[in-house]
């Protein structure tokens, strides 16, 4: 900029710099891409992140503060042997996923799952696996999830969940399936789901939204109270329906 000092054109920069991190943070998790593995406590649950191998980086978003911060209230506020450290990053691809009932895939609309990745995920929920789907928006996002989805089960339906669903009482009684997404998404959040054969709720698809992420930063003032709690029950919720069906 014409006329600038060096002093004043060094602090523009850096108030720059701030800007765009924190922005960045918001959306892809504090700025801290911090993808080692924890090797958990022996717990009755333990929070199983999924990894897929595609070369996006998705997966790990919001990650381990999400992991660290629903087990943390889990272990407060139910009776779930459980403890703030209790979560893994397991591969798609390895079985070690059916070590543990419950997993989660961040940013499906990155996510090209390998053949062997979706046997894999299939043979999980044939077993009585349960699979939270977060983290994405927008019509393509939603094509490239439908797409893999489809490939993981091509004779089940994918359909929306209503406010009457038996997971909203599982511990916490939830008055409506919504949750308002933690950023501007361009359309409303929708809950998707996919049974398994015995009729019970073994997918769910948190479309427009991003829930880990209210997880991430409840210890901080990012995001409003409100929106913040019913995310870490809905959290809950889930985790006690994939532990009890």
């Amino acid at each position: 900029m014409v006329g600038m000092l060096p002093k004043q054109w060094l602090a523009a920069a850096l108030f720059a710099l701030l800007f765009v991190a924190a922005i960045f943070g918001q959306r892809f998790g504090r700025f801290r891409f911090n993808s080692e593995d924890n090797e958990p406590p022996g717990t009755e649950f333990i929070f199983a992140r999924w990894e897929y191998q595609t070369p996006s980086g998705g997966w790990f978003h919001d990650y381990p503060d999400a992991e660290e911060h629903i087990n943390q209230i889990m272990k407060e506020a139910t009776g779930i042997n459980v403890d703030r450290l209790s979560y893994r990053i397991v591969p798609i691809v390895s079985k070690e996923i059916f070590k543990y009932p419950f997993g989660y895939i961040s940013e499906p609309g990155m996510m090209q799952l390998t053949d062997t990745e979706v046997k894999n995920f299939r043979e999980f929920v044939d077993r009585g696996g349960f699979v939270m789907i977060d983290d994405f928006d927008g019509p393509r996002q939603f094509t490239v999830m439908r797409q893999n989805i489809e490939r993981v089960f091509p004779d089940r339906e994918m359909f929306q969940l209503t406010d009457n669903h038996g997971i909203l009482n599982t511990y916490y009684k939830i008055d409506s399936l919504y949750v308002e997404s933690p950023y501007q998404v361009g359309g409303r959040a929708i809950f998707y789901g996919i049974n398994n054969e015995k009729g019970d709720l073994a997918v769910v698809i948190c479309f427009n939204n991003d829930i880990g992420d209210f997880w991430e930063w409840i210890d901080s003032r990012t995001y409003a109270v409100k929106p913040s709690a019913e995310a870490l029950k809905l959290g809950i919720n889930f985790i006690l329906y994939a532990m009890t069906h």
